[in-house]
């Protein structure tokens, strides 16, 4: 199930299948001009990075984003925006894309008007997880996934205690925990977070 995915650093995702697909591009190493979608969670400079934007998109570049940076969009040059609000359904170049609420629940930093996401991404019959920085939320535990990407850095979001809370309760395959190692978090926060897993999850740190 993640044989075409890549956690490139902290939250930046990428898999290269069919279509090439970044989530939050962030440190991009080289320019590649390659990306046929890319989903943004919201607007924080270390999810939605310009410079690392312009290393990866094309001319026909579709990017995914909320209201609040498509004039950030325009301003890149991007042709195709689309435009999504939590808690809906989408269907991206033949994927079928949901929205789930990311936000703070004791937290200044991700307020739940802002309207920011995560994304449940729906590739070959496999869903993908992708929880943006988020607290543990109502809506968040009523995920249904195959594969789970969930932030365990803290600070900003839930630290690995809470993330692993999540996971036991929603239950995937298995979980890639991400937002650690450059920002806040640490790699012995993602062994930490590993040894709380339930043993029929399978938890798979990519972040070396």
């Amino acid at each position: 199930m993640l044989e075409n995915f890549k956690v490139l650093c902290h939250s930046s995702i990428k898999y290269d299948g069919e279509k090439v697909i970044y989530i939050d591009p962030f440190k991009i190493k080289k320019e590649s001009k390659d990306a046929d979608i890319i989903f943004i969670t919201h607007s924080h400079y270390d999810h939605f990075s310009k410079e690392d934007i312009n290393k990866i998109k094309k001319e026909d570049t579709i990017i995914v984003m909320t209201k609040d940076l498509e004039q950030e969009a325009l301003n890149l040059g991007f042709k195709n925006i689309i435009i999504v609000e939590p808690n809906k359904e989408y269907e991206i170049e033949d994927i079928k894309v949901e929205t789930i609420p990311a936000y703070n629940i004791n937290k200044k930093f991700h307020p739940k008007e802002n309207n920011w996401v995560g994304y449940i991404i729906h590739i070959n019959g496999v869903s993908y997880y992708i929880a943006g920085d988020t607290d543990i939320t109502e809506e968040n535990k009523s995920v249904i996934c195959d594969v789970a990407f969930v932030p365990i850095g803290g600070t900003f979001t839930m630290n690995y205690e809470e993330a692993a809370s999540l996971v036991n309760e929603i239950k995937p395959k298995i979980v890639v925990p991400i937002h650690y190692g450059e920002i806040v978090g640490t790699k012995q926060d993602a062994e930490k977070f590993k040894e709380l897993i339930n043993k029929n999850i399978d938890c798979e740190i990519l972040i070396k």
